[in-house]
């Protein structure tokens, strides 16, 4: 599960209450299985909800992103999607089930999100809200409407863009990082992974032919 710091948290409006980054674990999407829980929460939110069209929910930029889960008790409650962009990453489909809701289970979530992108080197991420949420995620997230931007529309909803600021993190990873952090499991940076084991197995430099 993701570890939180202050780091992630700065983009808060508020710290978080360690009760509740233990009570809502939080898992960064590796797997065929954790993935089939985020179409399943998204699912009965979007799908089951708001009458979203199936091909509008699943929209083609899955499988090329990222994604966090939020758990209580083991099952999965709430998710969303991480996408990333040159000098900015994007928050989205943020999916909560409605017995959690107001429970603080998206602050801890968002709050692991800014401390993964702060870890790739982000400094900045993008949101685009319904238009009348504006100021529930203004009370949420150290961030600012980007007025300069108009609203747009689709699957019948009004949409705006928010920026919200990222704390620099002293570990990021950078070009000139340890060669062996960064093809560590994403999200999973300070554990030695089974690449690692593999260089400890000795033995001659293999050579295959060109």
């Amino acid at each position: 599960m993701l570890t939180i710091s202050p780091i992630g948290e700065s983009g808060l409006a508020k710290p978080l209450d360690p009760d509740l980054i233990e009570q809502f674990p939080i898992e960064m999407v590796r797997t065929l299985d954790a993935f089939q829980k985020v179409v399943a929460v998204r699912s009965m939110v979007y799908m089951a909800e708001q009458d979203c069209p199936y091909e509008e929910e699943f929209d083609g930029n899955d499988l090329c992103a990222s994604h966090v889960i939020a758990y209580s008790k083991g099952q999965p409650i709430a998710t969303l999607r991480l996408r990333w962009f040159a000098g900015f990453g994007k928050i989205e489909r943020v999916s909560i089930l409605p017995a959690f809701r107001g429970s603080g289970v998206v602050k801890v979530m968002l709050a692991a999100s800014l401390e993964i992108a702060s870890r790739k080197g982000y400094r900045r991420m993008l949101a685009q809200i319904q238009a009348r949420l504006w100021p529930l995620w203004s009370k949420t997230l150290n961030c600012r409407l980007m007025e300069d931007h108009p609203n747009f529309y689709f699957s019948d909803y009004e949409y705006c863009e928010m920026e919200i600021s990222v704390s620099a993190h002293p570990d990021a990873i950078r070009l000139n990082s340890d060669p062996m952090t960064i093809i560590r499991p994403e999200g999973d940076w300070d554990t030695p992974g089974i690449l690692e084991q593999s260089a400890q197995r000795g033995g001659a430099v293999r050579e295959v032919a060109a």
